[in-house]
Formats: C-alpha cells, sequence, structure tokens
C-alpha cells in the first residue's frame, strides 16, 4: 500500500508537543498567533505543531476515499516522522473531527486532547445532504467561489467580528482547492458518532466553544464534556466558531492549562 507524504506542517518550540489541527475550508496559516504565543516567550513551554490535512495548504490531497480515518493516520506518520510516541492532540471544528478520529483509531498516543467548536455527533440526514450538494457543485464550477456566496466567513465568526478578521477568514477560504473542499465535506459527511470514543479516553481533556458559535453550538461541547472523563469546559463570551481566531489571549489560556494538567 502507497501511502502520501507525511502532512507540510510549521513548527515552534520546545517541551510537551501540542498538535493543532485546523478548520475547514482552511490551513495551519489558522494557527499563527497560537503557533508564536502558546510556546512561551523562551519557546520552551510547549512545542507546537501545526500540519495542513491533506488537500489544504502545502499538503497534497494523496488518493482514497474520503474518510477522516485517512486523515488521522496521517497524523500518526507525522508523529512518527518528528519521532514523537506521543502528543497532545487538539483540533477546531473540522480539526476537532480529525483528533476525535484520532482518538478512536491511537488512542495510545494522546497525552491529552482539546475540543474546539466542535462536536461527537454524527451529521444528521440534511446536513450530509447539504455537505454533498456543496462538493458537487465546487467540483462542477472547478472554484470554491459558491463558498464566499454562501457567506461561509460570515458564518464561521460572530456577529462583533472586526472586518479585518473576516477579509483573513475570506483569504483563507479562497485559498482552498475545489477538489480538497469536496473530499473535505464528504469525509466529515461520512464519519461515525464519537461519543463512545470519548467516553473510552484516559486522559486530560478541554473543551472550548464560542459563546456565538451557531455551527457547533454549546449543546454540543457539553455532550463531549459529560462523555470526557477528565474534561474542563471553557465558553467564551461574544464569539463564533474560530474562537483561537476571534479570542486568542482566551483561547490560548485554555491550552496553556490544558498543558499543565499533562
Amino acid at each position: 500500500m502507497t501511502f502520501p507524504p507525511a502532512p507540510a506542517v510549521r513548527e515552534r518550540g520546545s517541551g510537551t508537543p501540542l498538535v493543532l489541527l485546523h478548520a475547514f475550508p482552511l490551513s495551519a496559516r489558522m494557527w499563527d498567533t497560537q503557533r508564536e504565543l502558546i510556546p512561551g516567550p523562551d519557546g520552551q513551554d510547549a512545542r507546537v505543531i501545526t500540519p495542513d490535512q491533506r488537500g489544504f495548504g502545502y499538503t497534497p490531497l494523496g488518493e482514497g476515499e474520503p474518510s477522516l480515518d485517512l486523515v488521522a493516520d496521517d497524523l500518526a506518520r507525522l508523529l512518527d516522522e518528528l519521532g514523537l510516541e506521543r502528543a497532545v492532540i487538539g483540533g477546531l471544528s473540522m480539526g476537532g473531527y480529525v483528533a476525535m478520529a484520532f482518538a478512536r483509531r491511537h488512542p495510545g498516543r494522546i497525552l491529552g486532547l482539546l475540543l474546539a467548536d466542535t462536536k461527537a455527533t454524527a451529521d444528521p440526514e440534511p446536513a450530509r445532504l447539504n455537505r454533498e450538494r456543496i462538493a458537487k457543485a465546487v467540483l462542477a464550477r472547478d472554484s470554491v467561489s459558491l463558498l464566499a456566496e454562501e457567506n461561509l466567513a460570515e458564518n464561521l465568526l460572530g456577529p462583533a467580528t472586526m472586518p479585518e478578521l473576516t477579509a483573513h477568514v475570506r483569504e483563507l477560504i479562497a485559498e482552498a482547492s475545489p477538489a480538497a473542499v469536496a473530499w473535505a465535506q464528504r469525509a466529515m459527511a461520512a464519519r461515525p458518532d464519537s461519543l463512545d470514543v470519548l467516553a473510552g479516553l484516559d486522559c486530560p481533556a478541554a473543551v472550548v466553544v464560542g459563546e456565538a458559535d451557531t455551527v457547533t453550538p454549546l449543546i454540543e461541547a457539553q455532550l463531549m464534556t459529560e462523555a470526557l472523563p477528565d474534561a474542563e469546559l471553557t465558553v467564551i463570551p461574544s464569539v463564533g466558531h474560530l474562537s483561537s481566531l476571534e479570542a486568542p489571549e482566551t483561547f490560548n489560556a485554555v491550552v496553556r492549562g490544558l498543558l499543565r494538567r499533562v
């Protein structure tokens, strides 16, 4: 069996390894602030590792039917290449789905788990149908312009978001390829419920949600917190789905708190 190359990755710092998995349809660029600040002024508080998931940023899409299990296995190979047996695994939105797939397939490699603005429940049928609609449309157009037409950036952010951040998110979305967008939509649509996986984990966890997140709202964060044996829930006031971009200081404080617990 031929495996695709390990994900392209940016990293900074030393200490406890922390992998941050990006949201759909962004790239590891969304973690620039976390990669710069979480390691601390001397860079020794954490080793922050931010990979581009397959098809996004500088990582090729590769082959294989759409499945978040493949992305989770990409991450396992990346840890192997970096010489890391275990790491704190964190993900926001789609990145959270990948983190849970990783927990299902490689639970012994998780030092701690960060789940931000994501959910462990599977998509209901209307959501799966909508993902397929988007996948077909971007492939037919050979363009991701549909995502702008449907105001994806605005839907991912809270109502009080500064225009500069909205523009930045639009820019990140526009960098995505139609093939990657379609593949990821189909992979997310196929993901199973992961509440049982979370219940079986034996590690510290942190769950984060923006108070104004309409994509994966508070009730989903509460379900994950209740399922995890050792989890702390943080609700960040007045922000939407991309809490790490909208409230980086609060988000980073939560991450540092988790790192102290592992």
